[in-house]
C-alpha cells in the first residue's frame, strides 16, 4: 500500500485541518507522480501538476498557495524516505 511498512500503518492517526485539507488531497492526487533517479525518489513530476489541481477541484486562485503546500509537503517526504536508507 503506497510503499507503507507494516510499522507505519500502526502509527497513531493524524489529523488534518480543514485548512489543510486541499492541500493533502492535491499530494495524494500526485501520490504517482515521482521522479526517481538513480538514488531514489528526487521529487514530484510538476508537469501534471495541473491535471491534478483540477482533479481536486481547485479554484485557480488557489493554485499557487496548493503549489507553495505541496513543495513543503515534497521536501517532507524526500526527507523521510531518505532517512530509512
Amino acid at each position: 500500500m503506497a510503499g507503507l511498512t507494516l510499522e507505519d500503518l500502526a502509527a497513531d492517526p493524524v489529523e488534518i485541518w480543514p485548512e489543510n485539507l486541499q492541500a493533502y488531497e492535491l499530494f495524494c492526487a500526485m501520490d504517482t507522480q515521482w521522479r526517481i533517479g538513480m538514488a531514489g525518489p528526487t521529487g514530484l513530476d510538476y508537469a501534471a501538476l495541473p491535471m491534478a489541481l483540477r482533479m481536486i477541484g481547485a479554484a485557480r486562485s488557489d493554485w499557487q498557495q496548493l503549489m507553495a503546500d505541496i513543495r513543503v509537503m515534497e521536501s517532507a517526504a524526500l526527507q523521510a524516505m531518505r532517512s530509512k536508507d
